[in-house]
């Protein structure tokens, strides 16, 4: 039972109207070096009374599927990404530091 939580609120100044928040997957494949799949997304207003994401137990919303089938023991890792929305001008991403970012390693059978 893991508890996960992230205090986007740094991310967040005048110009911000929201953030779309997701965890992505990444792993390598023989057929693809880098694939990267969504699993969990949240949308964070500049109204939001608090700006921290609370998680416990989560399942995720998009599944982990692999058009080639490959997944099978391969490592994955998770990190956090957003997408600031601003109230005027151009978009950019903000991602997790490499060091807090989690992995794990797929079953070779299931």
């Amino acid at each position: 039972n893991k508890k996960k939580q992230a205090d986007m609120t740094p991310a967040f100044h005048w110009n911000v109207k929201q953030l779309f928040v997701f965890v992505v997957a990444t792993y390598a494949t023989p057929t693809n070096p880098k694939n990267q799949i969504v699993l969990w997304d949240r949308i964070i207003e500049n109204t939001d009374p608090s700006k921290v994401i609370r998680e416990e137990n989560v399942f995720v919303k998009y599944g982990l599927v692999d058009q080639g089938a490959e997944l099978r023991g391969r490592d994955v890792e998770l990190s956090l990404v957003w997408d600031h929305m601003p109230l005027t001008g151009n978009l950019h991403m903000g991602e997790q530091a490499l060091d807090g970012r989690s992995s794990f390693v797929l079953p070779s059978e299931y």
